[in-house]
């Protein structure tokens, strides 16, 4: 994608990687609107960040989503990405009882929020010249860590998602991007400063230099071998098997 000349739309941009976001592509003159459900967050990116707007959203509401919808189409016609960044990790023990309501709140945070909220965008992005669609996965969509077991399936599910809207964007001016984090210090769920996550400076950096190419998926160094666990031919894999559906569809 281009990295300036944008109106960009970021969710989860009050803290940690999408606060990183809205801060680097402000400072190439993009134009930055950024969500989440803390005001005060909000208020100190903004505030740190003139012309930088926020909208407050609560992305497991239906109703929430629609509402920042709508806004957004009016007051930001020229609205042409989406960076479906927000999400929650807390741990779990797939061994025992799985609280619901944790569980629920995971699932609609970092999967349906970001499905429902394109959702409600796509057609507005379809009918721009140049947009982009891009998800915050993990390395865990791909090798899921054990203690949190229902994060690890959420981004699962959202690179899945990912795929398939790739595919059925294909013939549109919109691209869909994904990203695949490691191991970042943020407040995902707890900001300890331990010498194996990736500093978030460093993060921001390097995505930044793969957000200006047409990748589909933008993977730092120290996520490959994670990544790489399925294996690298999952993306012409996944396109072979669409395109021969298309040609060969179910019958219905």
């Amino acid at each position: 994608m281009k990295l300036s000349g944008n109106t960009i739309f970021i969710t989860g941009g009050g803290s940690g990687i999408g606060r990183g976001l809205a801060e680097a592509f402000h400072k190439l003159g993009n134009k930055v609107i950024i969500s989440g459900r803390r005001r005060a967050n909000l208020d100190e990116v903004v505030a740190a960040n003139p012309g930088m707007e926020a909208i407050e959203l609560d992305i497991t509401d239906p109703a929430s989503i629609d509402a920042a919808a709508a806004r957004l189409i009016a007051e930001h016609p020229d609205l042409n990405v989406l960076i479906n960044n927000a999400g929650v990790m807390p741990f779990d023990d797939a061994a025992a009882a799985i609280d619901d309501e944790q569980a629920q709140a995971i699932i609609s945070t970092n999967l349906l929020g970001p499905i429902r909220l394109t959702s409600g965008l796509v057609e507005h992005l379809k009918a721009q010249p140049s947009a982009t669609i891009i998800h915050n996965s993990s390395v865990v969509a791909y090798t899921p860590i054990a203690q949190t077991a229902v994060y690890s399936a959420s981004k699962a599910g959202l690179h899945s998602y990912s795929l398939s809207q790739r595919f059925m964007l294909r013939d549109t001016s919109v691209r869909v991007q994904e990203i695949v984090p490691p191991w970042v210090n943020t407040d995902l769920f707890k900001k300890t400063d331990d010498p194996r996550a990736m500093p978030l400076d460093e993060f921001i950096a390097q995505l930044m230099e793969q957000l200006s190419t047409d990748e589909p998926e933008l993977v730092v160094e120290a996520s490959r071998q994670m990544r790489d666990n399925p294996g690298p031919n999952e993306h012409a894999l996944v396109q072979q098997l669409n395109e021969f559906l298309v040609a060969n569809p179910f019958p219905v």
